[in-house]
């Protein structure tokens, strides 16, 4: 008995608790962006904003909860009802599970694999698969049309996205991302590859469908796209799937461009041991600009959007990657 406590049990209990707070911080994280949003659009705008629910509206997000979790869930009568409740469910567990592999500081991470890029990849690739089923189980026109502006639209990116990857995997010379922050110990990669971080963090943007290429939720042409007939509860599992792809995301950027938990020019200002905080002060900064992108730019229109993808991202990521490995066999790294 002694032997299963200390071989299962209790590596076991370590997992399940690393899991459960990594949950809670992202849930929480993403009531709070929904929050941060909100207020910053408004501040832009000459706005007010929430401040009604709480002290300063900081309990707005729970009030909106609750909301949506007292709502009737309404059912088209033409949909293909399991379908239709397992979309939101998948879009929300991608979003989630993808943060088994992000190290948010020095040994805080769930699983670190040797292979966590491609497994981020995979998973983020596999997000289009939700927004497609809810598109056509809502047996909505408005609903199909965004689904499918989705799938043609990420699937358009994920390339560039994938070669802008290669460079910065090519540099670190691993698979792994806490490798690859530790690689960033001299020089943070958004120098190096500044043209590639631009290109990837509006990828993100159309990855993540946010402003400005929300098409497939354009409500001025498709009165929500693919989450047209979605209501109360389903809605806000992609509604917070949105969210937690975004943070998941600026967790990414953090780590391929901008050092991790590592301090900019090695200075510790909060101390060595603030790996977690440096990190969350990145993400933060992402998440930021997500917002501000949202509240500056106008709307692409469909084709503006792929062609900026096929015709300017993607030739671009190819050349500076050939370019890349050039440089890289000339300097002798590799070989």
């Amino acid at each position: 008995m002694a032997e299963l406590v200390d071989g299962y049990l209790i590596p076991f209990a370590w997992i399940l608790a690393k899991i459960l707070v990594f949950v809670v911080v992202v849930l929480v994280g993403m009531a709070y962006l929904t929050y941060a949003e909100r207020k910053i659009i408004s501040a832009m705008q000459m706005r007010i904003g929430p401040n009604v629910v709480g002290p300063f509206g900081l309990l707005q997000p729970f009030a909106d909860a609750v909301k949506l979790m007292t709502k009737e869930t309404v059912v088209p009568t033409g949909a293909s009802t399991i379908v239709f409740f397992l979309a939101p469910m998948i879009t929300f567990s991608l979003a989630m599970i993808a943060w088994a592999v992000i190290p948010v500081a020095s040994g805080w991470v769930i699983s670190d694999l040797n292979v966590g890029v491609l497994y981020l990849f995979a998973v983020s690739s596999m997000g289009v698969y939700g927004i497609v089923m809810a598109g056509w189980a809502s047996n909505s026109r408005y609903a199909f049309l965004g689904a499918m502006r989705s799938a043609s639209q990420m699937v358009s990116y994920e390339v560039s996205m994938g070669f802008v990857m290669i460079c910065v995997l090519m540099t670190a010379g691993t698979l792994n991302l806490t490798q690859i922050v530790e690689a960033q110990r001299g020089m943070w990669f958004v120098l190096p590859h500044f043209p590639m971080f631009i290109i990837f963090f509006i990828s993100v943007l159309a990855e993540t469908n946010r402003h400005p290429f929300d098409l497939p939720e354009a409500e001025s042409e498709l009165v929500a796209g693919f989450m047209t007939e979605y209501s109360s509860m389903s809605f806000a599992l992609f509604f917070l799937g949105e969210y937690a792809n975004m943070i998941m995301m600026s967790g990414m950027i953090s780590i391929l461009f901008l050092g991790g938990w590592l301090p900019p020019f090695g200075i510790h200002i909060f101390g060595h041991e603030s790996g977690l905080l440096w990190f969350a002060l990145k993400v933060c900064f992402c998440l930021f600009v997500f917002i501000w992108v949202r509240a500056t730019f106008p709307r692409y229109r469909y084709d503006q959007l792929m062609r900026l993808g096929w015709k300017v991202f993607l030739p671009f990521s190819l050349v500076w990657l050939v370019l890349t490995a050039g440089f890289l066999v000339y300097t002798g790294r590799v070989h």
